[in-house]
């Protein structure tokens, strides 16, 4: 199958690159490589050092999915250039829903955000449940699902909500925040949390890889699909961490973050979906990658 993957030399795409080349796919990847480029060289790949916004309708010629990953990742670097933001989200997306439009590409998986239904008191945050962003990040998120939404009479499409991913990459990522504390533990033999009781959705890097995986291969209903396999607060999550790397303590600041999520994974799991890596291998991983330098 040829794939089109955009931000597939980021955190995710680098394993997910590596994962379908590795299954037989043909692959063209569009990423500005802002952070380097790590990908495996191969003959099926393509990379096309570029922003999504200056790509051109015939990048689509023979591509049966696309799997869209490029964004400007996370809230904090969402506020540099908000404007930015808005433009790769919105109408990159829009761009590439006509790519599949005019080249009747098949099916569209969209890197989405768990973070798109704000603050929730409902200990089962499902996908039912109304979307409140609350950042340019989480509200550009939800817009490309919109945009998305609005083209399904053309191809089938998956908008994955994840909750933070962590676990090792060769592209790594030290701002998500398991890594960050595991980093935190490892460096500095302490972690500071800011607040505490803010509750966070998680799921491991190579979990992450495979929902990707299995909609690629499977055909369930066109939606939104939560993605998580657990959720913890931020100072249960530190504890955790804490367990795994000996003789670290815990410093606790105020913070006025009120981001809090939680997220059920019911409607993914039911597509036959499972999670295979806990928090206590992910994190031994990264302590492991980390002792081998």
């Amino acid at each position: 199958m040829k794939i089109l993957i955009t931000g597939g030399a980021g955190y995710v795409g680098t394993l997910l690159c590596e994962k379908l080349l590795k299954l037989g796919h043909k692959l063209i990847v569009v990423d500005t490589c802002w952070f380097g480029n790590f990908l495996p060289k191969n003959n099926r790949i393509k990379l096309i050092k570029k922003n999504i916004l200056d790509i051109n309708d015939s990048i689509g010629r023979g591509v049966e999915t696309i799997i869209h990953l490029a964004s400007i990742a996370s809230d904090p670097a969402s506020e540099l250039n908000p404007k930015y933001t808005w433009e790769i989200s919105c109408l990159g997306t829009k761009k590439l829903c006509e790519i599949a439009k005019k080249n009747k590409i098949k099916k569209f998986i969209y890197a989405s955000s768990g973070s798109v239904y704000g603050i929730k008191k409902e200990k089962k945050v499902t996908e039912n449940l109304s979307l409140v962003p609350i950042s340019d990040y989480n509200k550009t998120k939800m817009i490309a699902e919109n945009v998305i939404e609005s083209y399904k009479k053309y191809f089938k499409y998956y908008l994955i909500r994840p909750g933070t991913v962590y676990g090792y990459s060769k592209r790594m990522r030290l701002d998500l925040m398991i890594n960050i504390l595991c980093f935190q533990a490892l460096t500095k033999k302490e972690i500071t949390i800011l607040g505490g009781n803010q509750l966070r959705p998680y799921i491991h890097i190579r979990d992450m890889v495979n929902v990707y995986l299995h909609f690629l291969k499977k055909n369930p209903q066109s939606g939104a699909y939560n993605s998580s396999s657990g959720n913890l607060s931020v100072k249960n999550t530190a504890q955790k961490i804490k367990e795994r790397i000996k003789n670290i303590k815990i410093i606790k600041k105020k913070s006025n973050d009120p981001r809090s999520y939680r997220l059920s994974s019911e409607k993914l799991l039911k597509t036959g979906f499972k999670f295979k890596t806990s928090l206590k291998e992910g994190v031994d991983e990264i302590i492991n990658q980390f002792h081998n330098n």
